[in-house]
Protein backbone atom coordinates (compact mmCIF):
# COMPACT_ATOMS: atom_id res chain seq x y z
CA UNK A 1 0.00 0.00 0.00
CA UNK A 2 1.65 3.34 -0.40
CA UNK A 3 2.17 6.19 1.95
CA UNK A 4 -0.95 8.24 2.80
CA UNK A 5 -0.85 12.18 1.51
CA UNK A 6 1.36 14.37 3.17
CA UNK A 7 -1.35 16.90 2.35
CA UNK A 8 -4.47 16.77 1.00
CA UNK A 9 -7.48 19.19 0.17
CA UNK A 10 -10.97 18.82 -1.58
CA UNK A 11 -12.93 21.15 -2.57
CA UNK A 12 -11.19 23.88 -0.70
CA UNK A 13 -13.56 27.29 0.19
CA UNK A 14 -12.94 30.93 1.15
CA UNK A 15 -14.26 33.98 1.03
CA UNK A 16 -13.85 37.60 2.67
CA UNK A 17 -16.72 39.35 2.95
CA UNK A 18 -18.45 39.08 -0.88
CA UNK A 19 -14.96 38.06 -2.43
CA UNK A 20 -14.59 34.44 -3.64
CA UNK A 21 -10.47 33.85 -3.09
CA UNK A 22 -10.38 29.62 -2.67
CA UNK A 23 -13.37 28.41 -5.17
CA UNK A 24 -13.22 24.65 -4.99
CA UNK A 25 -9.47 23.52 -4.74
CA UNK A 26 -8.40 20.16 -4.78
CA UNK A 27 -4.61 19.21 -4.02
CA UNK A 28 -2.94 16.13 -3.11
CA UNK A 29 1.16 16.29 -1.87
CA UNK A 30 2.71 13.15 -1.51
CA UNK A 31 5.47 12.71 1.11
CA UNK A 32 8.96 13.75 0.44
CA UNK A 33 8.55 15.94 -2.22
CA UNK A 34 8.29 19.39 -3.15
CA UNK A 35 5.32 21.01 -4.90
CA UNK A 36 4.83 24.60 -6.00
CA UNK A 37 1.66 26.35 -5.66
CA UNK A 38 2.18 28.69 -8.44
CA UNK A 39 -0.19 32.00 -8.74
CA UNK A 40 -0.11 35.59 -9.40
CA UNK A 41 -0.20 37.69 -6.45
CA UNK A 42 -3.76 37.99 -5.07
CA UNK A 43 -4.81 34.05 -6.71
CA UNK A 44 -5.07 32.17 -3.13
CA UNK A 45 -1.73 30.90 -2.02
CA UNK A 46 -1.53 32.42 1.01
CA UNK A 47 -4.99 31.48 1.91
CA UNK A 48 -4.21 28.04 1.31
CA UNK A 49 -1.61 27.99 3.74
CA UNK A 50 -2.95 29.59 6.03
CA UNK A 51 -6.25 27.48 6.10
CA UNK A 52 -3.49 24.34 5.82
CA UNK A 53 -1.84 25.83 9.23
CA UNK A 54 -4.85 26.12 10.93
CA UNK A 55 -4.39 29.96 10.93
CA UNK A 56 -7.92 29.84 8.96
CA UNK A 57 -10.77 28.24 8.54
CA UNK A 58 -12.11 27.31 5.37
CA UNK A 59 -15.68 27.89 4.54
CA UNK A 60 -16.41 24.62 2.94
CA UNK A 61 -14.27 21.49 1.92
CA UNK A 62 -11.80 19.56 3.65
CA UNK A 63 -7.67 19.36 4.45
CA UNK A 64 -5.19 17.08 5.93
CA UNK A 65 -1.66 17.54 6.80
CA UNK A 66 0.34 14.78 7.77
CA UNK A 67 -2.72 12.73 8.31
CA UNK A 68 -4.50 14.65 10.90
CA UNK A 69 -7.79 16.69 9.65
CA UNK A 70 -7.04 20.57 9.85
CA UNK A 71 -10.47 21.07 11.55
CA UNK A 72 -10.85 18.74 13.57
CA UNK A 73 -7.53 18.03 15.15
CA UNK A 74 -5.76 21.58 14.31
CA UNK A 75 -3.51 20.68 17.39
CA UNK A 76 -1.70 17.43 15.55
CA UNK A 77 -1.47 19.42 12.49
CA UNK A 78 0.89 22.49 14.17
CA UNK A 79 3.18 19.63 15.95
CA UNK A 80 3.86 18.25 11.90
CA UNK A 81 4.20 21.44 10.70
CA UNK A 82 6.24 24.10 10.67
CA UNK A 83 5.48 27.69 8.54
CA UNK A 84 7.98 30.15 7.10
CA UNK A 85 6.12 33.36 5.72
CA UNK A 86 6.76 35.78 3.67
CA UNK A 87 9.20 37.97 6.25
CA UNK A 88 11.75 36.31 8.47
CA UNK A 89 10.67 36.04 12.04
CA UNK A 90 13.79 36.39 13.22
CA UNK A 91 14.28 38.92 16.56
CA UNK A 92 17.38 40.94 14.83
CA UNK A 93 18.22 42.14 19.07
CA UNK A 94 19.09 38.36 19.16
CA UNK A 95 22.06 36.49 17.48
CA UNK A 96 21.42 33.70 15.22
CA UNK A 97 22.17 31.07 17.88
CA UNK A 98 19.98 32.17 20.68
CA UNK A 99 16.99 32.68 18.00
CA UNK A 100 17.88 28.94 17.61
CA UNK A 101 17.56 28.48 21.21
CA UNK A 102 14.88 30.57 22.01
CA UNK A 103 12.29 28.34 19.20
CA UNK A 104 14.26 25.13 20.54
CA UNK A 105 13.17 25.94 23.88
CA UNK A 106 9.75 27.06 22.61
CA UNK A 107 8.83 23.86 20.88
CA UNK A 108 10.48 21.86 24.12
CA UNK A 109 13.32 20.38 21.49
CA UNK A 110 14.96 17.54 23.98
CA UNK A 111 18.64 18.28 23.07
CA UNK A 112 18.44 22.11 22.13
CA UNK A 113 22.31 22.99 21.82
CA UNK A 114 23.16 19.73 19.92
CA UNK A 115 20.17 20.70 17.01
CA UNK A 116 21.21 24.03 17.54
CA UNK A 117 24.80 23.30 16.48
CA UNK A 118 23.54 21.34 14.01
CA UNK A 119 21.25 23.64 12.03
CA UNK A 120 24.05 26.43 12.00
CA UNK A 121 26.37 23.93 10.30
CA UNK A 122 23.78 22.86 7.92
CA UNK A 123 22.89 25.97 7.10
CA UNK A 124 26.07 27.62 6.99
CA UNK A 125 25.97 29.74 9.37
CA UNK A 126 28.42 28.94 11.98
CA UNK A 127 30.66 32.21 11.89
CA UNK A 128 27.49 34.35 11.83
CA UNK A 129 25.97 31.90 14.84
CA UNK A 130 26.91 34.51 17.67
CA UNK A 131 26.34 37.83 15.89
CA UNK A 132 23.45 40.24 16.49
CA UNK A 133 21.05 39.31 13.05
CA UNK A 134 20.62 42.78 12.68
CA UNK A 135 23.97 42.47 10.74
CA UNK A 136 22.99 39.39 8.67
CA UNK A 137 22.28 39.82 4.97
CA UNK A 138 18.59 39.14 3.30
CA UNK A 139 19.72 35.28 2.39
CA UNK A 140 21.33 35.04 5.99
CA UNK A 141 18.32 36.02 7.66
CA UNK A 142 16.21 33.84 4.96
CA UNK A 143 18.71 30.85 5.93
CA UNK A 144 17.82 31.20 10.02
CA UNK A 145 14.52 31.62 9.35
CA UNK A 146 14.41 28.08 7.70
CA UNK A 147 16.61 27.13 9.79
CA UNK A 148 14.16 28.12 12.78
CA UNK A 149 11.33 26.24 11.20
CA UNK A 150 12.89 22.86 11.50
CA UNK A 151 13.66 22.57 14.93
CA UNK A 152 11.95 19.69 16.03
CA UNK A 153 12.32 17.79 12.32
CA UNK A 154 8.80 18.71 11.24
CA UNK A 155 7.88 16.35 8.52
CA UNK A 156 5.97 18.99 6.71
CA UNK A 157 6.70 22.51 5.80
CA UNK A 158 5.06 25.02 4.20
CA UNK A 159 7.22 28.18 2.59
CA UNK A 160 5.08 31.19 1.61
CA UNK A 161 6.88 33.23 -1.17
CA UNK A 162 10.11 32.79 0.77
CA UNK A 163 12.12 34.78 -1.65
CA UNK A 164 10.62 37.81 -2.07
CA UNK A 165 12.25 40.90 -1.79
CA UNK A 166 15.61 39.26 -1.99
CA UNK A 167 17.94 39.71 -4.17
CA UNK A 168 19.24 37.12 -6.59
CA UNK A 169 22.60 35.76 -5.14
CA UNK A 170 20.23 35.60 -1.57
CA UNK A 171 17.10 33.53 -3.65
CA UNK A 172 20.00 31.36 -4.80
CA UNK A 173 20.59 30.83 -1.39
CA UNK A 174 17.10 30.19 -0.18
CA UNK A 175 17.10 27.60 -3.25
CA UNK A 176 19.98 25.78 -1.74
CA UNK A 177 18.09 25.66 1.63
CA UNK A 178 15.02 24.03 -0.46
CA UNK A 179 16.50 21.56 -1.66
CA UNK A 180 18.54 20.29 1.30
CA UNK A 181 15.33 19.82 3.16
CA UNK A 182 13.89 17.72 -0.11
CA UNK A 183 17.14 15.89 -0.15
CA UNK A 184 16.38 15.20 3.41
CA UNK A 185 12.92 13.90 2.80
CA UNK A 186 10.98 16.52 3.98
CA UNK A 187 7.50 17.48 2.36
CA UNK A 188 7.72 21.00 1.42
CA UNK A 189 4.81 23.04 -0.34
CA UNK A 190 6.19 25.78 -1.48
CA UNK A 191 3.97 29.14 -3.32
CA UNK A 192 5.32 31.34 -5.79
CA UNK A 193 4.94 33.66 -8.13
CA UNK A 194 8.15 33.51 -9.87
CA UNK A 195 8.17 31.08 -12.59
CA UNK A 196 11.57 30.17 -12.61
CA UNK A 197 11.93 29.25 -9.07
CA UNK A 198 8.93 26.24 -9.60
CA UNK A 199 11.09 25.17 -12.14
CA UNK A 200 14.28 24.98 -10.09
CA UNK A 201 12.61 23.64 -6.91
CA UNK A 202 9.84 21.49 -7.43
CA UNK A 203 8.98 17.73 -7.97
CA UNK A 204 5.47 18.86 -9.06
CA UNK A 205 3.71 22.32 -9.76
CA UNK A 206 0.16 22.93 -9.26
CA UNK A 207 -1.24 26.21 -10.88
CA UNK A 208 -3.58 28.36 -8.77
CA UNK A 209 -5.96 30.87 -10.68
CA UNK A 210 -9.22 32.55 -9.77
CA UNK A 211 -9.68 29.99 -6.54
CA UNK A 212 -8.94 26.75 -8.88
CA UNK A 213 -6.27 24.70 -9.53
CA UNK A 214 -5.69 24.69 -13.19
CA UNK A 215 -3.30 21.84 -13.50
CA UNK A 216 -1.06 20.07 -11.48
CA UNK A 217 1.86 17.47 -12.36
CA UNK A 218 5.73 17.44 -13.50
CA UNK A 219 7.17 20.59 -15.63
CA UNK A 220 7.96 17.87 -18.54
CA UNK A 221 3.60 17.37 -18.17
CA UNK A 222 2.72 20.92 -18.18
CA UNK A 223 4.80 21.69 -20.84
CA UNK A 224 3.23 18.69 -22.90
CA UNK A 225 -0.13 21.35 -22.72
CA UNK A 226 1.21 23.13 -25.04
CA UNK A 227 2.66 22.29 -28.73
CA UNK A 228 5.63 20.48 -29.07
CA UNK A 229 8.31 22.41 -29.99
CA UNK A 230 9.44 23.44 -33.65
CA UNK A 231 13.03 22.04 -34.39
CA UNK A 232 14.48 24.81 -37.62
CA UNK A 233 17.97 25.13 -35.92
CA UNK A 234 17.19 24.07 -32.62
CA UNK A 235 15.02 22.18 -30.49
CA UNK A 236 13.33 25.08 -28.22
CA UNK A 237 10.80 23.91 -25.46
CA UNK A 238 7.90 25.81 -23.83
CA UNK A 239 9.14 27.13 -20.73
CA UNK A 240 6.89 27.44 -17.32
CA UNK A 241 6.29 30.79 -17.87
CA UNK A 242 4.83 30.67 -21.43
CA UNK A 243 3.00 27.60 -19.96
CA UNK A 244 1.12 29.24 -17.12
CA UNK A 245 0.44 32.54 -18.99
CA UNK A 246 -1.46 30.33 -22.02
CA UNK A 247 -3.29 28.70 -18.74
CA UNK A 248 -4.28 31.85 -17.31
CA UNK A 249 -5.11 34.19 -20.64
CA UNK A 250 -8.52 35.25 -21.07
CA UNK A 251 -9.86 32.70 -23.53
CA UNK A 252 -7.69 29.66 -22.97
CA UNK A 253 -9.11 26.27 -22.73
CA UNK A 254 -8.52 25.99 -19.47
CA UNK A 255 -10.16 28.82 -18.42
CA UNK A 256 -12.67 28.30 -20.62
CA UNK A 257 -13.27 24.75 -18.54
CA UNK A 258 -13.92 26.96 -15.56
CA UNK A 259 -15.72 28.92 -16.62
CA UNK A 260 -18.41 26.41 -18.02
CA UNK A 261 -18.16 24.52 -14.46
CA UNK A 262 -16.57 21.76 -16.68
Amino acid sequence: MSAAPAIEMRGLEKSFGEVGVLRGVDLVVEPGTVVALLGSNGAGKTTVVRILATLLHADAGSASVAGHDVARDPGAVRSAISLTGQFAAVDEILTGRENLMLVARLRRVAQPRADVDRLLARFGLVDAADRRTSTYSGGMLRRLDIAMSLLGDPPVVFLDEPTTGLDPQARLEVWACVRELAAGGTTVLLTTQYLDEAEQLADRIAVLHEGRILVEGTLSELRALLPPARVEYVERQPTLEEVFLALVAPGSDAATREGDGS
